[in-house]
């Protein structure tokens, strides 16, 4: 983008009335951190607002009681961590501790103990606090919270917001809906003390006999990590998130954050980093681990970051759309303004690996039956006798299907109940009635309905009252289009060349762990195989905007 362009976009953007958003982003690579626990197990772990020390508590030998807490450092972010260190008796008694949680500015570290009535306390397990002059000083002797913040039942783990205002609890006190339920206590000012309690709510807490305890809590506020037993997770327990729009707004539904960082083992102990870049979450049997949280930054999922983006952007400006609020930091900071301009100009003109597309079979072989995924490990196996154009697709080659008993079978790549998903194909040719990606045994994604040949999805909600969403557009008219299903977890949109065409919402969409057809319906049925040319077939787990 030319200079002059970019400064006419920003000069747009400061323009526009900002409002709130929620920023998307997906996780990198999660980093095994286990030697720090030694030859105990850890229980808790967070990091200092610096990013160069993280506390943690651990069995492993040399300490005062069962659980201490324990601390390694740094002298940049970018180095290793050294050994661990004790802190000492006057943090550390012949009970068990743990930290929660450290305050932003590094001087107050919220502990708790856990099963040993500890003196001092109001039950099993109390909420205390250590604090420090500064930085360089030791940490004096935790204090209590207090009857209001404690009670004669379980306060598990503290959570500090950033401006010290409000504490997010676990614990099982009366007016709990379930096992432990998610509370928080709030002040006016950091020199009072804590109000009552209040119970987030049947939205974040779940009704069951789960467990719901907080974990961190984002920058701004507008993101809670937290870790639950509730049902729908991948195992014992798993680490979800909540938002809201504004802080002074309720919370919304919690989301599981997915397999990248959960497992069939306990994922628990969320914590995220103060400048929201990096999640730290323990791991039953494997330790403590790390996963950096990383800005969606092409908008359009075209494989490079340039002024399309940058439009996309601006046009969305002051809208609750949750793909633009992506600066300062990865989480946002519920604004949609410069600073996610700021953000995306970081990234112009790179070519990216976009995490979040699970698949892209770019269809450019010139022979033989095996189609490569670019993206991952989904290659896929060609049947029938299709002809490779290794010049003749839109993007390189393509392959040309004979509507007869050609097509492409995947393995499993995405179960559309799982979340936020998109899917996008070149096509060219076809007839009425023929399909262009199918779920075997499920549902036709993208297909040609067979009245008009008008684009349209079999794709939708389980239970009564769900429908097939239909186009008024024609894909089978003998031209190249660029077709595509978006589903944002609560609204279908069906796209042709970058135009959405029709939309709906819906609760839900059905699932399924099948692979998928690329040029068939779901069973193969006669009539269902496409009879035209196929290109560069995109499926991403978010909801893109072309």
């Amino acid at each position: 983008m030319k200079t002059t362009r970019m400064l006419a976009i920003l000069v747009l953007a400061l323009s526009l009335t900002a409002q709130v958003a929620n920023a998307d982003f997906t996780f990198g690579t999660p980093t095994n951190l286990t030697p720090l626990a030694g030859s105990g197990t850890i229980w808790g772990g967070r990091i200092s607002p610096d990013g160069l020390s993280l506390y943690f508590g651990s069995t492993r030998a040399g300490g005062y009681g069962y659980y201490d807490i324990w601390v390694v450092t740094r002298e940049t972010t970018d180095d290793d961590w050294g050994s661990a260190v004790n802190l000492g008796p006057t943090v550390n008694t012949p009970y068990s501790e743990y930290p929660c949680d450290i305050s932003a500015d590094g001087l107050s570290l919220y502990i708790g103990e856990h099963g040993y009535n500890r003196p001092g306390g109001y039950g099993m397990d109390d909420m205390w606090v250590a604090t420090r002059e500064t930085t360089d000083n030791d940490w004096g002797a935790p204090v209590n919270l207090g009857p209001t913040v404690n009670s004669a039942h379980s306060e598990v783990i503290g959570v500090i917001s950033t401006d010290g205002l409000s504490l997010y609890l676990q614990s099982n006190r009366p007016g709990t809906s379930g096992g432990d339920d998610m509370w928080v206590a709030t002040r006016e000012i950091t020199d009072d003390e804590w109000g009552e309690p209040v119970n987030l709510g049947s939205t974040v807490n779940s009704s069951s006999s789960a467990l719901e305890g907080p974990g961190s809590i984002s920058t701004g506020g507008l993101t809670l990590f937290f870790d639950s037993s509730r049902p729908g997770g991948y195992g014992g327990y798993d680490v979800w998130m909540v938002t809201r729009p504004t802080t002074y707004d309720p919370w919304d539904t919690p989301v599981n954050l997915g397999p990248t960082i959960n497992t069939s083992a306990h994922d628990w102990w969320p914590s995220i980093s103060r400048d929201d870049s990096t999640l730290y979450f323990l791991r039953r049997g494997s330790g403590m681990w790390q996963v950096p949280i990383i800005p969606i930054v092409d908008l359009n999922g075209d494989g490079i970051v340039d002024s399309a983006d940058m439009c996309i952007m601006v046009e969305h400006w002051g809208t609750d759309e949750s793909l633009y609020d992506i600066g300062p930091t990865p989480l946002g900071d519920g604004i949609v303004d410069v600073q996610d301009l700021i953000v995306l100009s970081e990234y112009l003109f790179k070519e990216l690996k976009d995490l979040t597309l699970v698949a892209h079979w770019a269809l450019d072989e010139t022979e033989g039956d095996i189609a490569s995924d670019s993206a991952n490990d989904n290659d896929c196996t060609v049947y029938g006798d299709p002809a490779w154009h290794p010049e003749g697709g839109i993007v390189y080659g393509s392959l040309q299907l004979d509507g007869i008993d050609d097509y492409i079978s995947t393995p499993f790549v995405l179960n559309p109940t799982d979340g936020k998903f998109s899917v996008f194909v070149w096509i060219k040719g076809g007839a009425p009635g023929q399909a262009v990606v199918s779920q075997m045994g499920g549902a036709r994604w993208l297909c040609a309905d067979p009245s008009e040949g008008n684009l349209m999805t079999e794709l939708k909600a389980s239970g009564r009252g769900s429908a097939e969403l239909l186009s008024q557009t024609v894909i089978t008219d003998g031209n190249w289009h660029r077709i595509g299903l978006v589903w944002d977890g609560s609204n279908r949109t069906l796209y042709v060349d970058d135009i959405a065409v029709t939309e709906d919402t819906q609760t839900n969409l059905e699932g399924s762990y099948n692979g998928l057809y690329i040029g068939t319906g779901k069973a193969m049925e006669p009539g269902s195989f496409w009879s035209g040319l196929i290109d560069d077939v995109r499926i991403y787990n978010r909801a893109v905007t072309p």
